[in-house]
């Protein structure tokens, strides 16, 4: 039987990506989202309003979207409650969020330049698209602060081990990205690390882990 319920999140299980940019005085930055989805050459981005990255890429027409795979889990996670947003936002304070711009210092990841565009790729992550910005679209209703951002692939970099040989394909089978179910971190179909964001967030299950 199903049952009707409002659903607070709905993020089901996407893949976590390592967005770069450049902030306004030239340094780079690395926010880590999962809210993206790819057709054909295109990916569209769903991002809040209240954070850096959005406005870099409205400001400089580009970015880089780095894939993180599993592996990659500890240095994602350090990056969860930071922010290049200055002021921070309420709400973000009260997820215990603080500002940082050395976000690769912070996650412990490698600056990686890029060969189309100046926002920085991640060394670390095995899958890396260059991207320039064709579109932008207001989200969601009027408590909803959020842009879809459309964006089209210039260029790929792949991990040479990820590849089918002979071929452009990359092997699934080889291929273990880092996903956010629920506020979670999984990869290979298991819970594979702690999550500050959903501590942030107050996720009941958080809750009831700290409670037992």
């Amino acid at each position: 039987m199903h049952e009707v319920v409002d659903l607070k999140v709905k993020y089901f299980g996407t893949p976590v990506v390592l967005v770069g940019t450049r902030n306004e005085d030239g340094t780079p930055n690395i926010s880590p989202m999962s809210s993206a989805w790819w057709l054909g050459d295109s990916c569209m981005l769903g991002l809040g309003d209240n954070a850096q990255t959005g406005p870099n890429i409205l400001r400089e027409g580009e970015c880089v979207l780095n894939l993180a795979s599993a592996d990659l889990v500890d240095a994602v996670d350090r990056l969860a409650l930071t922010t290049a947003k200055s002021p921070i936002p309420e709400y973000r304070l009260a997820q215990n969020c603080r500002f940082e711009r050395d976000k690769f210092g912070v996650a412990g990841l490698t600056e990686q330049a890029g060969e189309l565009v100046k926002a920085p790729r991640v060394k670390e992550c095995p899958i890396q698209l260059e991207c320039e910005l064709l579109a932008s679209h207001r989200f969601g209703g009027p408590d909803m602060q959020a842009t879809a951002y459309q964006v089209r692939v210039l260029r790929a970099h792949i991990e040479e081990k990820l590849i089918i040989p002979g071929t452009h394909y990359i092997d699934p089978l080889k291929w273990d990205p880092l996903i956010m179910k629920f506020c979670e971190f999984f990869g290979g179909g298991e819970n594979v690390y702690p999550s500050r964001l959903a501590e942030g967030w107050k996720m009941p299950h958080q809750l009831e882990r700290a409670s037992a």
